[in-house]
């Protein structure tokens, strides 16, 4: 289905692609079990999890038209339903005849966090993202937000064909290690428009531990832009080589899942409402940072009426 208009507009704002999660998020537990042994939690969350999905359903959330481009498995109703009553479009969501829908358990403990996953239909995404037909379906919309690791060439290649449609491209590839260290990684991170690093893998790309050096050196390397979480400590950006900086905010931490991904579909929402880069930093901190007030990434996620109420300067519906 099209989502180009006649008068050649693009209705779909957004799409999203990569890994998607059933995440389940054990909680309150008093110690780790030793083998043979058996805890009981004192909380359970069943949540939509996967960066690519949470940003999907924040960006729903703010009000933006979004679609998943990802892989379920025929077992994936409680998934699907989940997404659709986000707002979600569902009409690229695919579906693996072999294997489940992925799960990741989530065992937190007052101290630290261990997670269990088992990837199932996400062997799904290499095929999806070599498929000749998709740049088609990416086009379709004014923007594309990768939450995987595509290999640095089809990342190139991606870029140099959506550039001439007017899509433009984003990425958050996680913690792949392998790809962050790779050097091809920062070649083809030239071609997109935005990249959206934490502070561990802006580290791991530049050798730099400092969030300022870590900047300038994406920028001396060729990135348009990039915008840098940090955690508690808010977020930066770089763009035509001037930083921009925002601070965190203090709020009550239950869980941290997926909050990065909490702050992709803030930035993004705001950037594409062509907001000034430090409501984009606000508007994002704002979205990771209450993210984390809930378990799971998205119990906690702020409506766009919240998000008004807390940043006055915020008009995401501008020129709607």
């Amino acid at each position: 289905m099209s989502h180009v208009s006649e008068t050649g507009r693009k209705e779909l704002e957004f799409i999203t692609f990569g890994d998607v999660f059933i995440d389940l998020v054990m909680s309150g537990f008093a110690r780790w079990p030793a083998p043979g042994e058996e805890v009981d939690a004192q909380s359970l969350t069943r949540e939509i999890g996967g960066g690519a999905a949470i940003t999907a359903c924040g960006l729903a959330r703010l009000g933006r038209s979004v679609a998943l481009l990802a892989a379920t498995g025929s077992d994936g109703s409680w998934f699907r339903d989940r997404l659709g009553a986000t707002g979600v479009s569902l009409e690229l969501l695919q579906e693996s005849a072999d294997e489940p829908t992925a799960i990741t358990v989530a065992i937190s403990t007052a101290d630290d966090r261990s997670f269990f996953t088992y990837r199932g239909s996400n062997c799904l995404l290499e095929s999806m993202i070599t498929d000749p037909s998709l740049i088609g379906s990416l086009a379709s919309a004014s923007h594309v937000h990768l939450a995987n690791a595509v290999t640095p060439d089809r990342l190139i290649e991606l870029a140099r064909q959506l550039r001439p449609t007017g899509t433009t491209l984003s990425v958050d590839v996680g913690w792949v290690e392998d790809w962050l260290r790779d050097p091809l990684s920062l070649v083809a991170l030239r071609e997109i428009d935005l990249f959206l690093p934490n502070e561990r893998e802006g580290a791991a790309m530049t050798g730099e531990s400092d969030p300022r050096r870590m900047l300038e050196f994406f920028s001396q390397a060729g990135l348009k832009r990039v915008a840098l979480k940090l955690g508690a400590a808010g977020s930066m950006m770089i763009e035509n080589g001037v930083i921009v900086k925002s601070p965190g905010l203090a709020v009550q931490v239950v869980d941290t899942t997926g909050a990065g991904d909490c702050f992709d579909a803030g930035f993004l929402a705001a950037w594409k409402a062509g907001l000034p880069a430090l409501t984009c930093l606000e508007t994002a901190n704002i979205c990771g940072a209450r993210s984390t007030t809930a378990p799971g990434g998205l119990k906690g996620f702020p409506r766009l009426s919240d998000l008004n109420h807390l940043l006055p300067a915020l008009r995401l519906n501008q020129g709607r």
